[in-house]
C-alpha cells in the first residue's frame, strides 16, 4: 500500500470512532431521557408515585456523578474501547433489566446501578478521549466537536423511535431497543479503536517520537489526581465547567419551561421553543470545534461563557413578550449551550495533557453535574421564596460572565507539552 493510500486509511479509520462515539452518547443520553417519557406510564402500570420514580432518577445522576473520574481513570489506563465497550456492556445488561422489570427493586438495580454506571461510562469525558487519542491537533477540535454532538443532536432521531415503540408497542419494548444498540455497538467500538491509528498513552497524536514512553510505568491515581489539582489550568477549567453546569442543565433545562408557564405561554410552543434551543445545540457544538481547531482556544471559550451571559437578558424581558422571544433565546442560547464541551476538551488535551485527559475530564464533567444539581435547587428555592425568576436570571447572568473571567486566567499558549520530556522545548 502507498504513503498516500495508508495515510488515507488512517484517517478513515480515525473517523469511524468519531461516527460510533456520536451512536454511544446518543444511546447513552436518551435511555436517561427516557425516564420521563415511560414515567406516565408506570405510575398508571405499577401504581408507583411520580416521587419514587423521580428519586431512583435522582440517585442514578449521583451514581453516575461518582463514576465520572473514575471511569476517565479506566480510560487513561485500559483505553477507551475498552471503557467506551464496558460502559456499553453495564448500559446494555441495565437497560435489559428494566425492560423486564416488575418490582421496585428490579428497577432501582437496572436504572440506579448498572444505567447509571453505564451513563458515567458512555460520557463526553470517555468519548473526548478516545477522540484526542485519535486525532492530530489540528483536527482535534473538529472531530470532538461531531462526536459529542451526539449527547444532544443525536436524542432528535433516538427519543422519537423510543416514544414510537411506546405509543405502539409497549415501554417494554423502548428499553429492550435500547439495550440491544447497546450491546450492537461494542464490536463496532471494538473496531474502531483497534490499529496503529488509536494513540497510546503517553504518546503524543500523531507523532511517533514518544512511542516508547507508554511503556514506562504508569502512575496511580492518587498520583494523576494530585499532579492535576496542583495545576492551575485544571482549577480555571473546573470551576467554570461547574459554572457552566449551573447556567446548563441546572438553570435552563430544569428552569425553562416553568418560566415559560410563569409568563403564561401556552406548552406546545414552549416545548418547540425547547426543541429548537437543544436542535441548535448540535450546530453549535459542531462549530465551537471547528474554531477551536482555529482560533485561540482560550478567547474562544471565554467569549462563550461571556456571550451565554448576555442571552439571560434577553430570558429576563420574557414576561409581557410573545413566544418569539422565547425562540430568539433558544437559538442564541442553544450556540453557546454544549458547544463550551469540545473546547474544554481540547484545553485539557493541550494544557493537561493526553495522559491524564481521562481523569481530568472526567473530575470536570463531575463539577459540571455538581453545578447542575446547585442551578437546580437554587432555582426552585429562589422562586418560592421571591415568587418569581428575577433574580435567578441575574445571578445566571453574571455567573456566566465570572466563568469567562476565570477562563481568561488561563495563559493563551500551553508553556510546554504536557506530555513530552521535561527539558523539551514548549509547545507551539
Amino acid at each position: 500500500m502507498s504513503k498516500t493510500s495508508a495515510e488515507n486509511l488512517k484517517i478513515s479509520q480515525n473517523w469511524t470512532i468519531v461516527v460510533f462515539g456520536f451512536l454511544a452518547l446518543a444511546i447513552s443520553f436518551s435511555a436517561r431521557s427516557s425516564l420521563g417519557l415511560v414515567m406516565p406510564v408506570w405510575q398508571e402500570e405499577f401504581g408507583w408515585s411520580a416521587s419514587f420514580i423521580s428519586s431512583v432518577g435522582a440517585a442514578g445522576l449521583i451514581v453516575m456523578a461518582m463514576i465520572a473520574p473514575f471511569s476517565g481513570r479506566i480510560a487513561d489506563v485500559k483505553g477507551p474501547r475498552f471503557t467506551l465497550n464496558l460502559g456499553l456492556g453495564l448500559l446494555g445488561i441495565g437497560c435489559g433489566i428494566v425492560a423486564l422489570m416488575n418490582s421496585k427493586l428490579m428497577f432501582i438495580i437496572g436504572f440506579s446501578f448498572f444505567c447509571a454506571t453505564g451513563f458515567g461510562i458512555v460520557a463526553v469525558h470517555v468519548v473526548a478521549t478516545a477522540v484526542s487519542r485519535s486525532f492530530s491537533s489540528g483536527n482535534t477540535g473538529l472531530a470532538s466537536g461531531i462526536a459529542l454532538s451526539g449527547s444532544s443532536g443525536g436524542q432528535f432521531v433516538i427519543i422519537p423511535l423510543i416514544a414510537a415503540l411506546l405509543a405502539f408497542v409497549s415501554w417494554r419494548w423502548s428499553f429492550g431497543a435500547l439495550s440491544l444498540a447497546s450491546f450492537a455497538l461494542v464490536p463496532c467500538i471494538l473496531n474502531a479503536l483497534s490499529g496503529p491509528h488509536t494513540t497510546k498513552v503517553g504518546q503524543s497524536s500523531g507523532s511517533s517520537e514518544q512511542a516508547e514512553k507508554s511503556d514506562q510505568p504508569r502512575s496511580s491515581m492518587a498520583e494523576d489526581f494530585l499532579y492535576l489539582v496542583k495545576q492551575p489550568v485544571f482549577h480555571a477549567l473546573f470551576w467554570s465547567f461547574f459554572i457552566c453546569g449551573i447556567t446548563t442543565t441546572g438553570v435552563i433545562e430544569t428552569h425553562l419551561l416553568p418560566f415559560a408557564n410563569f409568563c403564561g405561554l401556552p406548552p406546545l410552543p414552549s416545548a418547540t421553543a425547547y426543541g429548537l434551543l437543544s436542535a441548535v445545540n448540535l450546530g453549535g457544538m459542531i462549530l465551537a470545534g471547528w474554531l477551536s481547531d482555529r482560533v485561540n482556544r482560550v478567547l474562544l471559550l471565554a467569549s462563550i461563557y461571556i456571550l451565554r451571559g448576555f442571552t439571560f437578558i434577553v430570558l429576563a424581558s420574557l414576561p409581557g413578550q410573545t413566544i418569539e422571544t422565547l425562540y430568539i433565546f433558544a437559538i442564541l442560547f442553544g450556540v453557546v449551550d454544549y458547544s463550551t464541551v469540545p473546547v474544554t476538551a481540547s484545553l485539557v488535551k493541550s494544557y493537561l495533557g493526553l495522559r491524564t485527559m481521562g481523569l481530568a475530564m472526567g473530575m470536570i464533567s463531575a463539577g459540571h453535574a455538581l453545578g447542575a444539581a446547585a442551578g437546580a435547587f437554587a432555582g426552585g428555592y429562589l422562586f418560592d421564596l421571591l415568587g418569581n425568576y428575577n433574580l435567578l436570571w441575574t445571578v445566571s447572568l453574571w455567573a456566566a460572565i465570572g466563568a469567562g473571567a476565570i477562563v481568561l486566567l488561563i495563559p493563551l499558549k500551553p508553556k510546554r507539552d504536557p506530555d513530552a520530556p521535561l527539558g523539551s522545548v514548549p509547545a507551539e
